[in-house]
């Protein structure tokens, strides 16, 4: 067997089965996978930053969000200086979680 023929039969055996099939996963299983990434951020971005700071209107909505399982609408409006720091560590983790710099909450329609 050539060294060619035997590193692609070794990337094939690494990619695992699902890859080698050409199945994705379905749409909605990766809307809550981001969805679970991104609720993971969060809990750990509180526990980090703790939670002084931040309004209760904040709170509340991006608790909504969470519970919408990160769906629509995204009106999550970071005012205090406080929230504007999470909100800006929160884009970078949810893209550094593999979601789109869109996938957060964060908007201010008011």
């Amino acid at each position: 067997m050539s060294r060619a023929a035997r590193a692609a039969g070794l990337l094939l055996a690494l990619a695992g089965p699902a890859s080698a099939q050409g199945e994705a996963p379905a749409p909605g299983d990766w809307r809550a996978e981001k969805c679970a990434r991104y609720r993971a951020a969060w809990d750990e971005a509180l526990k980090r930053f703790t939670a002084s700071g931040l309004s209760d209107d904040f709170l509340t909505a991006h608790e909504a969000f969470l519970a919408r399982g990160c769906d629509d609408p995204r009106d999550v409006c970071p005012r205090s200086k406080e929230e504007l720091a999470l909100a800006n560590v929160m884009v970078l983790r949810a893209m550094n979680a593999g979601t789109a710099s869109t996938f957060p909450p964060f908007a201010c329609r008011r």
